[in-house]
């Protein structure tokens, strides 16, 4: 795919269209692989349904899904004056690791967004949970701000329960809020993927939300594997994009894990890798800039923790990011095996805009997203800018739109 020079500025502004609310998907469909499904190929439109994606995926395609589960992350306290306060935890500070916070049982402090800040200067919230038949006292104590987001520390007094335990007593999953309703009972099920396990999510990796047993079944006859990665999706994947030029936009950042045997598959697949989901696409294409990190030379261990395993925002538009695929691969497998890991552990910035090159998706599947989103920017970058035939397509043809939303299979 071609690539424009690193200072052609790229306006949000041509990346608008208009989104009526009731092409809003406000709920999904009862069954999930009924949904519509348009494929593009070679500027090209078909328009099928879901449950028969299987005819359009290439033979012998590796399929790579995002596997992270969505927490019930919105907590809501009352204080003593009535004032209720909501904290929406985003990520966890300390312990930092993921499964490390969730398990913990006498503590632990995220970064956090509050509603009603002003009602809530200082001082400890607390709030009676009911856990396995017994009380348990929850607490949240305001730490400090920086920004927009502020660090939270939960604690309560029961060491047999673990933090997990009290988000899905206490917590509400949070659901988009363009869908502009509350969360239902019915959404515990249907905004997850049906192989959502790792815990971690704000918000759904929704592509995967049309994939039912059925699906994968289809896909045997054509010889098309699977593969997991994990990307714990941020609050920040619903950030509109504020600045005029894109450049001045700043990405959130998101954690991924990828196991040795995935990264090993993946050089097998390269030329048929298939993302499930834009969170897939930005884990894959983030694991060659880790790739090129670790086989650049090191100065010091130091280093090697804070900027080898990190992809910044602009990383894609270096100059000296030309290795082959399978050896930016190659090098995040000596780098476990040299560490004795069996999974690596990274975080990325990246940001997928018109004029980068892909390097390790070949077709993704994801649906159809917010005028003026990274998201977008995303896909036009993989269509080679076309995105506007495919919207209008969906727009034209009853297609439903965002998380609940029908789907659209993207091929080279």
């Amino acid at each position: 795919m071609s690539k424009l020079p690193e200072n052609t500025p790229i306006y949000i502004d041509e990346f608008d269209y208009p989104l009526p609310d009731e092409r809003i998907a406000k709920y999904p469909l009862l069954r999930r692989d009924a949904s519509k499904l348009l494929v593009y190929k070679d500027q090209h439109i078909t328009e099928s349904t879901f449950d028969q994606i299987s005819r359009f995926l290439p033979d012998h395609a590796l399929l790579v899904y995002n596997n992270t589960r969505v927490i019930q992350a919105r907590l809501v306290f009352q204080k003593a004056t009535g004032a209720r306060i909501e904290v929406f935890c985003l990520e966890p500070l300390s312990p930092a690791d993921y499964a490390q916070s969730l398990g913990a049982t006498t503590g632990c402090i995220w970064k956090c967004m509050v509603g009603n800040l002003k009602k809530w200067k200082d001082g400890r919230l607390t709030k009676p949970i009911t856990v396995a038949g017994k009380t348990v006292l929850f607490s949240a104590t305001l730490i400090n701000t920086e920004g927009n987001t502020h660090s939270v520390h939960f604690s309560w007094d029961d060491t047999g329960v673990h933090f997990a335990d009290l988000l899905e007593k206490a917590g509400e999953l949070p659901i988009p809020p363009y869908l502009h309703r509350k969360t239902e009972e019915s959404d515990l099920t249907t905004y997850q993927t049906v192989y959502s396990k790792i815990k971690g999510s704000v918000a759904a990796p929704t592509a995967g939300l049309h994939f039912t047993d059925a699906v994968f079944e289809s896909l045997k006859p054509k010889h098309i594997e699977i593969a997991e990665v994990t990307l714990h999706v941020g609050a920040g994947t619903f950030q509109p994009v504020k600045t005029r030029d894109i450049a001045e936009h700043r990405m959130h950042t998101e954690v991924i894990s990828v196991h040795r045997s995935t990264i090993e598959h993946l050089i097998q697949k390269a030329g048929n890798i298939i993302a499930v989901g834009t969170t897939s696409v930005r884990t894959l294409e983030s694991l060659y800039y880790i790739g090129v990190n670790l086989g650049s030379p090191t100065t010091s261990e130091q280093e090697l923790q804070r900027s080898k395993l990190s992809v910044t925002q602009w990383a894609p538009y270096q100059s000296n990011n030309d290795i082959p695929v399978a050896v930016a691969l190659q090098n995040i497998i000596n780098y476990l095996d040299a560490n004795q890991l069996s999974t690596l552990h990274a975080d990325t910035q990246i940001m997928i805009r018109p004029g980068y090159q892909f390097r390790l998706v070949d077709g993704m599947i994801t649906n159809f997203h917010q005028p003026k989103s990274t998201l977008l920017l995303l896909v036009s970058a993989f269509v080679n800018g076309h995105w506007k035939q495919i919207y209008d397509y969906a727009l034209h043809n009853n297609f439903r739109f965002l998380s609940y939303g029908d789907s659209s299979l993207l091929l080279k």
